[in-house]
């Protein structure tokens, strides 16, 4: 049984994208939870957090987290919200070793800026100072993490390079 890959942090870290790469070279299928929640729902999460709320998100986010966590040897990215609830950070935990990718807030922001598309950012005025109080608040969550890579001024290979030996060095395949 290989434990599942599982990337979690904030908006703008570069999980998906990173998720992507990863699982090509290890040969895993990748998943997305927020991909899955969009086809379920049939729209965007903007829209759902928009018409059904944040919390009708996090309960179908936690439905579909339940689900992936049983897979095996997959590579997982969860939403930036997802380890705020504890029952979705036991089900990965369960069969999972999860990498917490970080990046600084003026990173977060240069890369998210071009996306219309981040629900709990498009209702700020100041949203670094939202990326950085959001940041502040998950911190916790977020370091419940196996481990912490942060992606700022890096390429998505050098990142997955470093996942791959910290799996292969720490025994996690």
């Amino acid at each position: 049984m290989s434990k599942n890959i599982v990337l979690v942090g904030f908006m703008g870290t570069g999980k998906s994208e990173v998720g992507i790469l990863l699982a090509e070279k290890l040969k895993r299928r990748f998943i997305d939870t927020d991909k899955i929640i969009e086809e379920k729902e049939k729209d965007r999460i903007a829209r759902i957090f928009q018409v059904k709320g944040e919390e009708y998100f996090r309960e179908v986010e936690e439905q579909i987290i339940e689900e992936v966590s049983k897979y095996e040897n997959c590579v997982i990215a969860t939403g930036g919200g997802a380890l705020i609830r504890e029952k979705n950070y036991l089900n990965l935990k369960r069969n999972g070793v999860l990498i917490c990718l970080t990046a600084s807030p003026e990173e977060i922001y240069k890369r998210t800026l071009p996306k219309k598309d981040r629900p709990l950012l498009m209702r700020s005025k100041n949203v670094i100072e939202t990326i950085k109080e959001l940041l502040e608040i998950r911190k916790p969550y977020y370091s419940k993490a196996d481990y912490t890579i942060d992606t700022t001024n890096k390429k998505i290979e050098a990142v997955v390079e470093e996942i791959i030996k910290i799996i292969e060095k720490n025994g996690e395949n």
